[in-house]
């Protein structure tokens, strides 16, 4: 990119319909951002009442906001088939997806409502299941984009899907697991652009990463008296602000110039800080039989099968078919 992107770049959102996952962080700077630049932005996450706090936030900062709040629990299948039904009766179209909540390194191995280990399963694989649950509303959208976050942590040589023991049921390591969870969602998104192509969906999927930056995502997980949260607490001059680290997301979703299939993140110190630009895809990312393998296997772990027309007036799509048994 010949200049720094910044917020003044974000061309227009007005008329654009726009989900953002989590409301801390990284989706508040989303989702503030996406308003501002005048998107009907939805807001999702698992608590009520940050889900409100947040609302309120922007809308005391941005009175003419169109913004509003959708509870969901990413690791739940049955409340993001929920989500993605309502929003199905309250819209008729998405033009921007956004996966972007997550959590990072619980000190032990906890599960989702499902049984799937909690990283895997709400990082990756919750947002494998809304994807594929919102792909009517998304093929109905205006230059529709699906932008999947993933972190710097999946870039480590030793980062790999380990399919012989996927849930880390055998031995769980709090770091190892999130880097797999945020490596597969790197895989998710280059493996959607490819299919989309394929398919014909009219589907643009991009990743993004947000450096090292300021959220709580190390208080949350881990814990304030964690040595990750010590570090987070005491050393925070290291970390960029959050609505810098947004600013990759926030290309990605928008800019004329963010292409399908690339990985965007910040350009300094190793993309750990600065503006967007154009990020390192790790080789372990980009090898499409380890993409099918792990897409087959979480349609059967979700429960839903990515089945759409392609793109057109008269016939939109068919959607997602759920796979799950009733009862």
């Amino acid at each position: 990119m010949s200049k720094s992107w910044t917020l003044d770049d974000m061309p227009s959102q007005k008329g654009r319909t726009i989900l953002v996952t989590g409301t801390g962080g990284l989706g508040f700077e989303d989702a503030i951002a996406l308003a501002r630049a005048g998107g009907e932005v939805i807001l999702a996450g698992r608590n009520l009442t940050k889900g409100a706090e947040a609302i309120k936030r922007i809308r005391e900062s941005l009175p003419r906001a169109s913004v509003t709040f959708e509870q969901v629990d990413l690791g739940n299948l049955d409340s993001i088939e929920a989500l993605a039904e309502r929003l199905k009766g309250s819209h008729d179209h998405l033009d921007v997806l956004i996966n972007n909540a997550g959590v990072m390194t619980p000190p032990v191995r906890k599960t989702t409502a499902d049984g799937f280990e909690l990283q895997f399963g709400t990082n990756y694989l919750g947002h494998f299941a809304l994807t594929a649950h919102l792909l009517p509303l998304l093929l109905r959208g205006q230059d529709p984009r699906v932008v999947t976050l993933s972190s710097i942590a999946a870039r480590g040589k030793n980062v790999a899907i380990n399919f012989d023991d996927l849930q880390a049921e055998r031995s769980y390591e709090p770091m190892p697991v999130y880097s797999q969870s945020k490596l597969a969602c790197l895989m998710f998104a280059l493996e959607l652009q490819r299919r989309s192509e394929k398919a014909g969906w009219g589907i643009t999927s991009i990743a993004a990463h947000p450096g090292v930056s300021r959220t709580d995502l190390l208080h949350n997980a881990p814990g304030r008296r964690s040595a990750q949260g010590l570090l987070r607490s005491l050393l925070w001059f290291l970390f960029q602000p959050a609505s810098q680290g947004a600013l990759p997301t926030l290309f990605a979703a928008t800019s004329p110039d963010a292409r399908g299939g690339r990985y965007y993140g910040p350009d300094r110190l190793s993309e750990t800080r600065g503006h967007p630009t154009e990020a390192q895809i790790p080789p372990q990312a980009m090898e499409p039989h380890v993409a099918k393998r792990l897409w087959d296997i979480s349609e059967k772990l979700a429960g839903i099968a990515y089945e759409a027309q392609p793109k057109t007036v008269a016939n939109p799509v068919l959607g997602a078919q759920p796979l799950r048994q009733e009862g």
